[in-house]
């Protein structure tokens, strides 16, 4: 299967999925009052759920295996975390989608001639233009809310920080399809700008668990701390070192991050099942759940070269 077409729709099944949820979570923040950034958020969070349905659509034969069975486009709590997330705020969420991800078949199980494959690429090409136009939209959007909030013009029950988190993911996705469109694939990244890209978000991603669970989860808030300790560290280490001297640090952030991914799995499965006391939306667990195993795969992918 082309590269193009296969690296575009992974990303739009990963990133789409990632830019609908953060809609969703900037919409469940605001109060009534707010109804204007409401409506804006919402109408991003249906445009990127119908660009995500077109991704899936279209992927069926196109996926890599080893990205369909990551556990970065769906996870085995994914669903239930949006009934229970939909429940929970009265937000509509489309779990069809979900269920017809489940279904896709990886790539090496589909043959296309070459006038097929030109549809496909010209389809893909027509998705990533509508993409770029919506993440560009969604940024300037979040960046908004931000000033106002720093402000103290707007209230947003999430924290700065993580508006200021989902804006540099919303521009990770707008710098891959824009490479895709203009070179026809992603270009081998340093894996040392890789780690610190991640390893930021993932260390985030421990700081607002811990500032969203109940003060009474003390040794889930203990073990979050720990987590936001040990990416904090694998950050400042990675600062010392050149890309000749990161595969001992990459070996251990890859154990790290299954340990980590292993916690938040816990996680979301007692956040899904209300057996853990928090303020976290069930599909911002299974969210944060799923970044961690996309960044996995491209840590295992990386040190594997």
């Amino acid at each position: 299967m082309n590269q193009y077409v296969t690296l575009s729709l992974e990303s739009h099944l990963f990133f789409g999925r990632i830019m609908k949820e953060h809609a969703l979570f900037l919409m469940a923040g605001f109060p009534a009052k707010n109804e204007a950034f409401i409506e804006k958020a919402d109408w991003y969070r249906a445009q990127f759920e119908d660009l995500l349905a077109q991704a899936v659509k279209i992927s069926n034969g196109t996926i890599r295996q080893g990205v369909l069975k990551s556990g970065e486009i769906f996870t085995e709590y994914t669903i239930k975390a949006e009934k229970s997330t939909s429940c929970l705020t009265g937000i509509s969420i489309d779990t069809c989608i979900t269920e017809d991800e489940m279904k896709l078949v990886p790539g090496d199980k589909m043959t296309l001639n070459r006038e097929q494959s030109q549809l496909m690429a010209r389809r893909v090409r027509m998705l990533n233009e509508r993409a770029l136009e919506l993440v560009t939209g969604l940024i300037c959007l979040k960046e908004e809310i931000l000033e106002a909030m720093t402000k103290c013009k707007i209230y947003n029950s999430n924290y700065p920080l993580l508006i200021r988190h989902i804006i540099r993911e919303a521009k990770l996705y707008k710098e891959t399809i824009t490479e895709l469109n203009t070179k026809g694939y992603i270009c081998s990244r340093n894996l040392k700008a890789i780690e610190k890209f991640w390893n930021q978000i993932m260390m985030e991603h421990a700081l607002f668990i811990r500032g969203l669970l109940d003060p009474s989860e003390e040794e889930l808030i203990e073990a979050a701390d720990a987590f936001a300790g040990d990416y904090k560290k694998l950050i400042r280490e990675a600062r010392e070192m050149d890309c000749r001297t990161m595969d001992g640090l990459t070996r251990r952030t890859i154990e790290e991050t299954v340990r980590y991914r292993e916690f938040k799995a816990a996680g979301t499965k007692g956040i899904t099942e209300c057996r853990i006391e928090s303020i976290i939306l069930p599909l911002l667990a299974d969210h944060v759940l799923r970044e961690a195993s996309h960044y996995l795969r491209i840590l295992q992918s990386e040190a594997k070269r």
